[in-house]
């Protein structure tokens, strides 16, 4: 039943209470005035969920609630409201500073608030506002997509599949061991067979457990074309301490060019030698003798043969080339065999040019440009416009679209770094002010969403730019047959951040949906500096609708390369732990990345809670005297 405030009612009492404070008209009116802008504040959120009913309704059942959260949310942040903010702070009010999840329910809390301290009667009060609805509807939806939540932490933890997860299930169950949560498969990589094969190893490792697999769909390839291949060479060099004294000679395996089967320590480096004869004829002790591709005079030592090939070491840094000559003791010669070419690269510097061309066969390097180099996107040469902006190589190389024909676009390079960028194939090109017509799904990706459906719990769709790319992947689900196959939308592009509520709406179509901020790519699109602005506003709104996030790319990077985390990347994780999942990339250090990073997060758990601050007790410090 509503209930109405009564003028001058301080609510319940006891015996204890004295009496009820009396406020100023000074402060009434301002309370008054308050009331009035959070009423109307209330309003624009209802008439919001009015206006956009029929979406609402369109939404799966278990979302509407959430679709309307969101709706309200979009229209609120579409007003300025940081005076009524502060003017409320200064009551000791709510803000509204963590109004996402549940927005009618705070407005209604503050309006109830002060319609009791200023006494206005015209103010229904309905039964006790649920603030907690929406968090509670957020962790369902995690749980649904990404599995239950870790006894120990909130965040799960996601990790990016090695070819090596196909073959080594041990990999995988120490990986499951440190802390994964969910396992995700690159379909850009490997094959069907291998993506089989590690689905096969997460099932076995899990055992009874509940470890979920993700694959994703690469989506359409906008990469740098091949470049012409650099020269035949190999480059040795040995270990020097800070004073450049040798601690370490450098090694390398000379074995016979016309058999690949010999057994070579790994990490060795192989010199092939086109005569197996003078090969033999080396003996531990001797030594080689070469001028190398620098013209130097270089000499290798004979450490002793192997079965079918010799280890050698030199004290110098050595270049061999294809066709060299050694000469061994005696006066006898052979030469190097094929080498293979190193890959070639642009070194490209600000103030030159790039070409991008339709044509995808490798053009030649030229000192200083034109840099001609082939894009894998045909779309581009039709949709991209002068003055458009242009990023390569992850944001390294930034320029401007001078020209632009069916065939190729000259772009005028304006950043690449203080010495250059080398420039090589396959890597990234972003145009973050081109709208490119392509569609998110490709022709490989509709072939690999056939074995999606056999393994995988979700599928992770890059490239989403519209509602229309999602509404595009509902359908190739459903014509698939997996009507419970959960969707998490990779939001990598500035089109995608701005379409953002209305990918959500026609995402929540589906039962289980999530989103990944694809922080790489949306870093060179929006701008490295808005990054931090712009994943923020990310999670506010996947939590206005209950949407979990899976926080991407570099996390703990380092870490996983090289075993040892730098400072600003164990920062950077954890801030993740707002989000409901932390993906981790490959590296031979992954095991240790996760553990690491697992710890990370249960610390973080106790400290905070999406925007909120928790004040869990801390023992850190005390104002008690010392004993």
């Amino acid at each position: 039943m509503t209930e109405r405030v009564q003028e001058g009612d301080s609510g319940p009492s006891t015996a204890s209470d004295g009496p009820a404070p009396r406020l100023s008209p000074e402060i009434l009116s301002e309370l008054g005035l308050l009331l009035d802008e959070v009423l109307g504040l209330l309003g624009v959120a209802r008439a919001a969920e009015a206006a956009h009913a029929s979406v609402i309704a369109s939404v799966h059942p278990r979302h509407r609630d959430s679709a309307a959260n969101l709706v309200q949310y979009v229209a609120l942040r579409g007003r300025d409201i940081r005076d009524l903010q502060m003017r409320l702070a200064s009551f000791g009010l709510s803000s509204m500073g963590r109004i996402e999840a549940r927005v009618e329910a705070n407005l209604e809390a503050v309006s109830i608030a002060l319609a009791l301290l200023c006494g206005r009667r015209d103010v229904p009060i309905q039964r006790r506002p649920d603030l907690t609805a929406g968090p509670r509807r957020l962790d369902a939806n995690a749980a649904s997509l990404l599995g239950p939540q870790p006894g120990h932490r909130v965040s799960r933890i996601m990790v990016t599949f090695p070819s090596e997860a196909a073959t080594d299930a041990g990999l995988v169950a120490r990986m499951m061991d440190a802390g994964m949560d969910v396992a995700r498969i690159n379909c850009a990589h490997d094959g069907p067979r291998a993506w089989a094969a590690m689905a096969a190893n997460v099932r076995t490792a899990a055992g009874g457990g509940d470890c979920r697999i993700s694959m994703d769909l690469a989506g359409p390839k906008l990469r740098t074309g091949p470049v012409a291949p650099g020269p035949e060479v190999l480059k040795v060099r040995p270990k020097r301490s800070a004073t450049g004294v040798v601690v370490e000679p450098s090694r390398l395996a000379l074995v016979p060019a016309a058999q690949g089967g010999v057994d070579v320590p790994e990490g060795l480096p192989r010199l092939p030698i086109d005569d197996a004869d003078w090969l033999a004829s080396l003996r531990t002790g001797g030594s080689v003798s070469l001028i190398d591709a620098s013209g130097a005079r270089r000499r290798l030592s004979v450490v002793h043969g192997r079965d079918g090939w010799v280890e050698a070491m030199t004290h110098k840094t050595v270049y061999f080339a294809t066709g060299l000559r050694l000469r061994s003791h005696g006066h006898r010669s052979a030469r190097i065999g094929t080498i293979p070419a190193l890959p070639g690269a642009h070194l490209v510097r600000a103030g030159e040019q790039v070409v991008l061309t339709r044509s995808m066969e490798p053009g030649p390097v030229v000192p200083g440009g034109p840099h001609r180099i082939g894009c894998s996107l045909p779309q581009a040469f039709d949709d991209v416009r002068p003055g458009d902006r242009v990023w390569l190589d992850d944001g390294k190389i930034g320029g401007v679209v001078r020209t632009v024909t069916a065939e190729a676009m000259t772009v005028d390079v304006l950043t690449a770094g203080v010495n250059g960028v080398r420039l090589r194939a396959e890597k990234g090109i972003n145009f973050p002010d081109s709208e490119l017509s392509v569609r998110a799904l490709t022709t490989d990706d509709l072939a690999a969403l056939d074995h999606v459906v056999r393994h995988a719990d979700m599928v992770n769709a890059s490239f989403v730019r519209t509602a229309g790319d999602v509404i595009a992947l509902l359908d190739a689900v459903r014509a698939r047959g997996r009507q419970d196959l959960g969707i998490v939308l990779k939001i990598e592009t500035v089109e995608a951040f701005e379409n953002l509520p209305q990918i959500l709406l026609a995402a929540m179509q589906t039962p289980d949906l999530g989103v990944m901020i694809a922080r790489g790519d949306l870093a060179v699109e929006a701008g490295f500096e808005r990054l931090a602005e712009v994943q923020e506003q990310i999670l506010w709104i996947c939590e206005a609708a209950h949407v979990p996030v899976i926080w991407a790319t570099q996390v703990l990077d380092t870490m996983a390369r090289t075993g040892l985390p730098s400072r600003a990347e164990v920062t950077d994780a954890a801030m993740a732990d707002r989000a409901e999942c932390v993906m981790l990339n490959k590296g031979p250090f992954i095991v240790e990345a996760i553990g690491f990073l697992a710890g990370i997060l249960t610390r973080m758990q106790a400290h905070m809670s999406k925007k909120r601050t928790l004040l869990r007790r801390l023992r850190s410090w005390s104002l008690d005297a010392e004993d």
